[in-house]
């Protein structure tokens, strides 16, 4: 052989080894980089998700407008989704989710931007306590009120004040910062994985969509430890003194350092998008692209002459496939199985969503836990058990080669052990604190019927208090009053947290074997066999998660089985559609309007108007929040039923095992449900066994 000729096919050989590794290393770059925007998208998501009690406090608003804040998330998303999924095949995949995670974390610090123009948190605006230091005063009747001193302002700075009130309509700041992280979101799932389809070597591609959902996981997992961290800090932390804060993180008015998640989660989502604008829009870049472009120089004087044709052969193009478009949705909604299965996946997600929205207020409110060890009591508990259950669940599906109607019927059983489980959380509710003027008298010796407007006792009726005051104290006789000056006290001692009240004479009533007739700051605390429940409510917790995650997420297998093959695309697509507008949107907010009305204390801003709850009915909130999402899931259950019957009545005789390729679907939506930030529900009342579809679905399954 001539040397020369060796040379050549050795440079050869080499130019090609050297192209197929750049190929390699590009697509790897893109899977490194698409595992962080995984895991940065579900970061972002429990964090607003474990910030909306936050939230909701700091801009003084109700449960039920906290509730569309969380759901604007579904409103960006929605506005793109389509037009994401459709063009973005179409133009530079890598660049578009780098876009999307640029304007991901850009959301993200819209979302803490109120925080620096708010000015501090005023954890109580009507009163101000400021006693000498080690010093105790001893005041005539119930002379505290003067200096609890109240902003007694003439009605035109008090009406000029409502104007400037802090945070009166910042909250619309975090409603478009969350839009917007829906927004940069809507690419990073679609796209990403049709990239990995298109350029994956064959049969790999679930694989490496499989691994990107089980390292999405650590999203999470790093926003429950964060989100425990903040909720210990002080709003204000680093602008305020911290010795001069006299409320404890177990405080109904306390606020954590929330805009601390958003901060971080918006950075990290910003550095991710980075690599993206570096990778190519094809790292294969074949010979056939050049024969391509060469065919087309070749064709361009045929297609010049063409062009009048074309254009008239496209405007009945898309007439056709307009018209087509409605014939199909018109074949799906008279399909009844499918119409079914839309509607009961919509009761079980809207429990799903509900429940997990509220779930850290709930163990706040019921057990009086902080929000901290709420947060990091459902990351470390909840997280593992139903990532076990998930995988515990298409294990038994592989094992025993289940049908299309026994993956039904398993999903369906494992759903109702649930339910029935979830029943041990109502007998957990504890009783609703004993306090003076909302479920007690004054002077603490009787009950009352109602909360609203509670009538003074002779022990503070002379005090001239204002009765819309929120200063909680303890008195030693375990009854928490509304404020120092309706539990008639008349001195006191200390400074800020170890501020002591004396000759309470609301408490002297109830209490004659102690002649102190003390008071301390804050509500008291719950009581030993609440504790003991809340303990029982963790175990139970545990289970429940582990029964209901094994059912697993079999949506995707059913919905392509139930439809025309033709329509899978359209049935997944119409169904995440009304899953995100009926279940993401409006649950928060009709479980927050229904948590509203079990509170039996409001704050009140300079202007008089109505804020955040302070305190609610234990009673009537555990009821309210485990009832409605026991009614959802009790009417999901029925439309189950005639689910099964009416598949097992058209698939009778023809209904075959679930292919490999099916039951790996089933794997792929279990993991994808597992790293979906925004309705990841390790919650009380909540079945996390439920099919969380949405377009980064329709994507992988296309």
């Amino acid at each position: 052989m001539d040397p020369h000729q060796h040379l050549n096919k050795t440079a050869e050989s080499e130019s090609s080894e050297k192209k197929k590794t750049r190929r390699c290393n590009g697509f790897k770059m893109f899977l490194a980089a698409l595992s962080f925007s995984y895991i940065a998208r579900a970061l972002g998501g429990i964090i607003m998700k474990m910030s909306i009690t936050q939230i909701e406090r700091r801009f003084d608003i109700s449960s039920s407008l906290a509730g569309l804040i969380d759901g604007s998330f579904e409103i960006g998303n929605l506005l793109v989704i389509v037009f994401v999924s459709y063009f973005g095949s179409k133009l530079h995949r890598p660049k578009l989710i780098g876009i999307g995670c640029l304007l991901m974390g850009t959301g993200s610090i819209l979302t803490a931007l109120p925080h620096f123009f708010m000015g501090y948190y005023r954890y109580s605006k009507e009163t101000h306590i400021n006693p000498s230091e080690n010093s105790t005063s001893s005041l005539s009747t119930c002379l505290i009120n003067q200096t609890l001193s109240f902003n007694r302002t003439s009605p035109e700075i008090v009406e000029k004040g409502c104007v400037k009130e802090s945070g009166s309509h910042m909250w619309m700041y975090v409603f478009m910062g969350n839009m917007l992280r829906g927004i940069g979101e809507s690419p990073i799932a679609p796209l990403g994985i049709s990239y990995i389809d298109d350029f994956a070597k064959e049969g790999h591609s679930s694989l490496y969509v499989g691994g990107l959902n089980a390292i999405g996981m650590i999203g999470p997992v790093i926003g429950f430890i964060l989100g425990s961290l903040f909720a210990k800090m002080y709003v204000d932390i680093g602008y305020v003194d911290l010795s001069t804060i006299r409320i404890t993180p177990k405080d109904s008015r306390w606020v954590g350092a929330w805009w601390l998640g958003f901060l971080v989660s918006g950075l990290f989502s910003i550095t991710s998008s980075i690599p993206f604008f570096f990778l190519p829009q094809n790292p294969n870049k074949p010979q056939k692209e050049r024969k391509v472009s060469l065919s087309l120089h070749v064709l361009k004087t045929n297609d010049e002459r063409s062009q009048t044709a074309n254009l008239t052969n496209q405007g009945k193009k898309v007439t056709k496939n307009v018209t087509g478009f409605f014939q199909s949705l018109k074949s799906l909604l008279t399909n009844a199985l499918y119409v079914i299965f839309v509607l009961l996946t919509l009761l079980q997600i809207s429990s799903f969503i509900g429940s997990f929205t509220y779930v850290f207020k709930y163990m706040e409110q019921q057990y009086g836990q902080s929000a901290s060890q709420a947060n990091f009591l459902l990351g470390v508990i909840t997280i593992p058990t139903i990532a076990t259950g998930m995988f515990l669940g298409g294990y038994i599906i592989k094992k025993f080669k289940l049908s299309l109607v026994g993956i039904a019927k398993f999903s369906f059983l494992t759903s109702i052990i649930s339910f029935l489980i979830q029943l041990i959380y109502f007998p957990l509710i504890c009783e609703s604190k004993s306090v003076a003027g909302l479920t007690l008298t004054y002077d603490g010796n009787n009950s009352v019927a109602s909360h609203v407007d509670v009538p003074l006792s002779y022990c503070n009726s002379e005090c001239n208090c204002d009765e819309s005051q929120w200063e909680p104290i303890c008195g030693n006789n375990g009854i928490t009053y509304l404020s120092p000056c309706l539990a008639g006290c008349k001195s006191l001692s200390g400074i800020k947290k170890s501020t002591v009240f004396y000759n309470c004479s609301c408490v002297e009533v109830t209490d004659l074997q102690n002649r102190i007739y003390s008071a301390h700051l804050g509500e008291c605390p719950r009581d030993d066999a609440c504790t003991r429940k809340f303990y029982i409510y963790v175990a139970i917790q545990v289970i429940n998660s582990l029964f209901s995650a094994t059912g697993g997420t079999v949506c995707i297998l059913l919905i392509v089985k139930i439809v025309q093959p033709e329509l899978k695309a359209l049935a997944m697509g119409f169904h995440s559609m009304v899953i995100r507008t009926l279940g993401g949107i409006l649950a928060p907010i009709y479980y927050g309007a229904l948590i509203d009305k079990t509170c039996m204390k409001w704050s009140t801003n300079s202007c008089g108007v109505r804020g955040a709850c302070r305190i609610y009915n234990s009673v009537f909130f555990g009821r309210v929040y485990l009832g409605l999402s026991m009614a959802l899931r009790f009417s999901a259950f029925v439309l189950y039923i005639v689910f099964i019957f009416v598949m097992k009545k058209k698939f009778q005789g023809k209904d075959t095992k679930a292919s490999d390729n099916e039951r790996k679907v089933v794997d792929e939506a279990n993991l994808e449900f597992l790293n979906n930030g925004e309705h990841f529900v390790p919650s009380a009342g909540a079945d996390s066994k439920t099919c969380n579809l949405d377009m980064q679905d329709n994507a992988a399954a296309n």
